[in-house]
């Protein structure tokens, strides 16, 4: 891709002492344009200056030297009006003389209208705008679909497609670049900064979710439609768009390879042919970023608001209060209960026999004292304890083992009184214990949870594998009331088989012991 070469003049009328005037007569022609209006007079130009709101003084001398300058640099253009009638010469000379703005002038006053929208506006992550691509493709596919469908109507789809992914790109952008400023600001308020960032990490977290199925929605829309044909696509729209009979083969071919530019563009945003990752994917990692980084600076902030003050003021309040110490003394108890420092600790050590060594006997000339490694290392001398009991954990390995094999006890108690030895149904079980409920509870639910068999039967089993139920709806569609010691529980009457795995060998075990 070439760079961009701007003309030198294109710009002029932004700079300089007369450059408000400039502006000010460019939007007076676009706001003529916007009203059909191709071609303005000097009075006219004069009555839209003040449209635009330019009030001040302004002479036919100035503004003549104005028009002219913006015709010198190729913003402007005069033509003469021949369909006009004049009664005087001097109404010829002021009404005889038009002005129009040329290409050059057209593109230069968009360029500034999009430089100030730019200014004013801010990004934003719209999932509005993903559903609505995801629509277009889907209305796309439908009209490609049929082969009687109108071309208008394809051609303003992919218009409509192309302008919400041209919508997606700018604000996401923008979006992002003002979150990176956002990341980076220092000095503002930190009430209002919290605010900022707080709202922004929901805002965040609320276009995160649900990104990927939106995505996954787009991408598939995508292979759909260009399972129909692509081509197809933009050869239709090129016969609803309706170009003007004089247009060329070549205007046509380049109106076709900026769609299908605009289509790669769309691919890769969201189903990229070298299966590289989407660019809606970077947008999902840079937002999660995102929002990590503003929870650790929210965090900080929080811990920040935390302190009463700081370490600087701390020490400022110290200084005022050594400058109101009475004297030397109350000057030595601050300092000490400020700092907390005493004597070295290891001068507080003495000899194993402190009598053999007399009180006055210089440092230089007593014997040398052993300290401790640990009063080097950890800031304390060695201490001699008793070592600490072991605690005996006989007794509460025995409570466990009895309170595992009553619970191992109560379950198979559970399982015997569920087991049906065939087809019944659950008002045959009437009253049930609490805890035989729950079981039975249990294997209801993941029966009815599961999707039924060819023979209209529903079957579940427990996570071990003990239990097994086999459920059917009741015929007669009856309910039954089941009677437990903490209430009544009402519900259909189903069919069920409850077996229980390992129940037939036990049976036999017992009556032979």
């Amino acid at each position: 891709m070439q760079p961009l070469r701007v003309p030198s003049e294109m710009f002029r009328f932004t700079t300089g002492d007369r450059s408000e005037l400039y502006s000010a007569i460019l939007h007076a022609f676009g706001e003529a344009n916007e009203r059909l209006e191709t071609a303005l007079s000097i009075d006219e130009v004069r009555e839209r200056l003040r449209s635009v709101g330019w009030f001040d003084a302004l002479s036919d001398e100035d503004l003549h030297a104005a028009l002219k300058q913006l015709g010198d640099w190729g913003l402007l253009d005069n033509v003469q009006n021949h369909a006009e009638n004049y009664r005087t010469a001097a109404e010829y000379e002021r009404r005889n003389l038009q002005y129009s703005l040329t290409k050059l002038g057209e593109a230069a006053f968009a360029g500034v209208q999009h430089a100030m929208a730019t200014l004013a506006s801010s990004g934003a992550l719209q999932t509005a705008v993903l559903d609505a691509i995801a629509d277009r493709l889907g209305e796309l596919n439908e009209l490609l679909r049929d082969p009687t469908s109108a071309d208008r109507r394809i051609f303003s789809s992919l218009q409509e497609l192309e302008g919400h992914l041209e919508a997606l790109r700018n604000n996401t952008k923008q979006f992002n670049a003002e979150l990176q400023r956002l990341l980076r600001a220092e000095g503002v308020d930190l009430t209002t900064f919290h605010e900022v960032k707080s709202a922004t990490v929901a805002y965040l977290q609320e276009f995160c979710d649900q990104l990927e199925q939106r995505c996954h929605a787009i991408a598939s829309g995508i292979t759909e439609v260009e399972d129909r044909g692509v081509a197809e696509l933009h050869r239709r729209a090129l016969r609803g768009a309706e170009l003007p009979p004089g247009t060329g083969d070549e205007r046509r071919t380049e109106w076709l390879d900026h769609r299908a530019t605009r289509w790669q563009g769309l691919r890769i945003w969201f189903h990229p042919e070298d299966d590289s990752a989407p660019r809606a994917e970077q947008l999902l990692t840079v937002a999660r970023q995102a929002i990590v980084t503003l929870l650790q600076v929210l965090e900080r902030i929080d811990d920040s608001r935390k302190r009463s003050s700081s370490v600087a003021s701390d020490f400022r309040e110290l200084a005022r209060w050594f400058t109101r110490a009475p004297d030397e003394d109350e000057l030595h108890r601050l300092f000490a209960a400020a700092f907390g420092l005493g004597s070295a600790r290891h001068a507080q050590l003495i000899h194993e026999d402190p009598e053999v060594i007399a009180p006055s006997t210089s440092w230089a000339d007593a014997p040398a004292v052993g300290i401790s490694a640990t009063l080097r290392t950890g800031g304390r001398k060695e201490s001699f304890a008793r070592t600490g009991r072991v605690r005996d954990v006989a007794e509460l390995k025995r409570q466990r083992a009895e309170l595992a094999r009553a619970e191992r006890a109560q379950l198979e108690a559970a399982w015997q009184r569920l087991a049906t030895d065939g087809r019944a149904r659950l008002s045959d079980f009437a009253e049930l214990d609490h805890t035989v409920f729950q079981r039975l509870l249990e294997l209801l639910g993941r029966a009815l949870a599961a999707g039924r068999d060819e023979s209209g039967a529903r079957r579940a089993s427990t996570p071990d594998g003990r239990a097994e139920i086999e459920l059917r709806d009741p015929d007669d569609r009856g309910e039954t009331t089941l009677r437990t010691p903490h209430g009544t529980f009402t519900g259909p009457d189903f069919a069920v088989d409850i077996r229980i795995v390992g129940r037939d060998l036990e049976e036999p075990a017992r009556e032979a012991s």
